[in-house]
């Protein structure tokens, strides 16, 4: 058994909703019809207000209100309906911890997945699944800091230079926040594709066979703690790793967007 699944054995996870069991089976379904989607977020009344509310939002730009789930999920499109759904669940489910800053947390969630979604569209991965994936992989650092507060300080010591976390997780523990949130997600019956990305997300190199969806988290983590430079400096992503992705350093310098291109991305608050 590994280090991970021994820490996480003895954890009691937050309590997830029936609607988000009902939309985690639902992505182990490719064609899953829109009714027990739909049917699973109007069990939720405030669930279904959000996604009303993002329906709305400016960004859609619908010229009348939206007013029925239905047409909420024909504006937002059911697979994004669907994962902002769930990242709103996982957030509910999970209080930031005393030491972290929850406004910080969240930001950095947004980013990564954003960030994993753009790369996602970039090698030919599925969009939704990655940014679901990305919102997720630092889930297991509030199951560590609540079970060992005491890890904290050195997690997230100064400087936090790219990749920092996960060395020190993995040389304090034993294992890093996405193996934990591999062991959550397993537990959930998340799609093995999610678990087995976040599981080597921290070291994907290392994973055979290769796991794309698992690189992109990798790089998407990275690109966070890049997110506001003007010219960044990309000597801490490895070629091996760009190689495997078919991406090319030139090309993500000069078109890496900034993370408040994501600030406003639609999880469902």
């Amino acid at each position: 058994m590994s280090a991970a699944s021994t820490f996480t054995q003895s954890i009691n996870l937050p309590t997830m909703p029936e609607v988000a069991h009902e939309l985690i089976q639902s992505l182990n379904d490719e064609d899953v019809p829109v009714a027990p989607v739909r049917n699973a977020i109007a069990k939720d009344p405030a669930l279904t207000v959000k996604l009303l509310r993002l329906a709305n939002s400016a960004r859609y730009g619908v010229s009348k209100e939206v007013s029925s789930v239905d047409d909420a999920m024909m504006v937002v499109g059911m697979s994004q309906v669907r994962t902002l759904a769930l990242s709103s669940c996982l957030s509910d489910a999970f209080p930031v911890v005393a030491g972290l800053n929850s406004k910080d947390f969240w930001s950095e969630s947004q980013a990564c997945a954003g960030y994993a979604q753009w790369l996602a569209t970039r090698v030919g991965s599925d969009p939704q699944q990655a940014w679901l994936t990305g919102f997720m992989v630092r889930l297991g650092e509030l199951v560590i800091v609540d079970k060992a507060p005491e890890a904290l300080p050195e997690i997230e010591r100064t400087p936090h230079f790219p990749g920092a976390r996960w060395q020190r997780e993995a040389a304090h523990l034993g294992f890093t926040e996405g193996q934990i949130t591999a062991e959550m997600a397993r537990r959930w019956n998340f799609p093995a594709v999610i678990s087995d990305a976040l599981e080597s997300s921290a070291d994907p190199l290392a994973k055979r066979p290769f796991c794309r969806l698992g690189a992109v988290l990798h790089l998407a983590e990275l690109m966070c703690l890049l997110k506001e430079e003007d010219n960044p400096d990309l000597k801490e992503v490895p070629q091996e790793l760009l190689t495997a992705l078919h991406i090319e350093r030139e090309w993500l310098r000069e078109q890496l967007p900034k993370a408040r291109e994501f600030a406003q991305a639609a999880v469902l608050h």
